[in-house]
């Protein structure tokens, strides 16, 4: 391995590991409790050597989220062969519940911080070209739906942002303990149901009749 490449990839090592610090700091203190210091301070750089690599928590952050949509985008990426629009929703569905589950971490970068956010509104701008393709991938499925004989009558792009919002809500209550608590307290549901799935179930059948 000659000197370049072994510079290069020193960069890329240096380079995840204060994306995964930042990581863990912003989920365990938050975002306003998180400082670059204690970024390099975990992981043992000074924070004049962050600054060489991002310009300040903001960019760190924006590019965590950046990473997490374009994993979830490859994930759906799979689905292109399922050539049912319906079935291609369904899966669709599936893959984001379980995203949220196992990729927790980012799975609250994308979707419950507003700094990320905060960051793309800010630029002069707009790149967010993982996000894009992550959502673009539900609004030609709806699309294909629509095809199917679904969502008759309805704009594609309403039906996209509404079946997303209904599955992050629940993907939300399910991490945050309230949807099994509900469950559990004033629907009577025993403990070893998966009430995620249960839910996720209904949802999909409330979709298949709007035809």
């Amino acid at each position: 391995m000659g000197r370049k490449e072994k510079d290069r990839r020193r960069i890329e090592d240096v380079r995840l590991e204060i994306l995964q610090a930042a990581k863990k700091l912003f989920l365990k203190e938050g975002f306003e409790a998180t400082s670059i210091r204690k970024i390099a301070a975990q992981i043992e750089l000074s924070p004049t050597t962050i600054y060489l690599y991002y310009k300040d928590k903001n960019d760190i952050a924006y590019t965590l989220h950046k990473e997490g949509f374009k994993i979830l985008g490859e994930q759906f990426s799979v689905l292109r062969h399922v050539e049912s629009g319906f079935e291609r929703l369904k899966a669709m569905g599936r893959i984001y519940l379980d995203f949220a589950i196992h990729n927790t971490d980012f799975y609250q970068l994308m979707f419950i911080m507003k700094e990320p956010m905060d960051f793309i509104s800010g630029k002069d701008s707009c790149e967010w070209e993982e996000g894009e393709i992550a959502f673009g991938a539900l609004q030609q499925t709806v699309l294909a739906c629509k095809a199917e004989g679904y969502f008759k009558g309805l704009n594609e792009n309403s039906v996209a942002l509404n079946i997303w919002a209904l599955v992050h809500g629940l993907c939300s209550l399910k991490l945050q303990g309230h949807l099994d608590h509900v469950a559990s307290a004033h629907l009577n549901v025993s403990a070893d149901r998966n009430v995620l799935e249960e839910a996720f179930e209904t949802l999909v059948l409330m979709l298949d009749k709007i035809k």
